[in-house]
């Protein structure tokens, strides 16, 4: 954190998951989109504080940044998102069990 001794990096591969790979598309279209800057992603990573960074994964921060920065450029509310996830959550847990209702 911010240049804190954190021990050896890792440098065993590491296999992404679907919704990472997700994360990391979603965040170069709205780069390109001008939604996001990497100075918009660092102020809200920095905004975070340490504890996310003790207790969420890289992926989770990220997703948190790219929704605040969207939120911020008002291509949604949080109230519009809440309702949306709703949404999501009432097709089922996944893929197979979502219907079109």
């Amino acid at each position: 954190m911010g240049g804190a001794s954190a021990g050896p990096v890792p440098m065993d591969g590491h296999d992404f998951a679907l919704w990472e790979k997700r994360v990391d598309a979603l965040m170069v279209l709205c780069g390109s989109k001008g939604l996001l800057s990497v100075h918009g992603l660092r102020r809200v990573l920095e905004d975070m504080g340490e504890e996310a960074f003790e207790n969420y994964s890289y992926y989770d921060r990220w997703i948190a940044a790219i929704n605040q920065n969207l939120v911020e450029h008002g291509v949604y509310t949080l109230e519009e998102l809440g309702t949306r996830m709703a949404d999501v959550a009432a097709r089922g847990g996944t893929y197979g069990e979502a219907t079109d209702g």
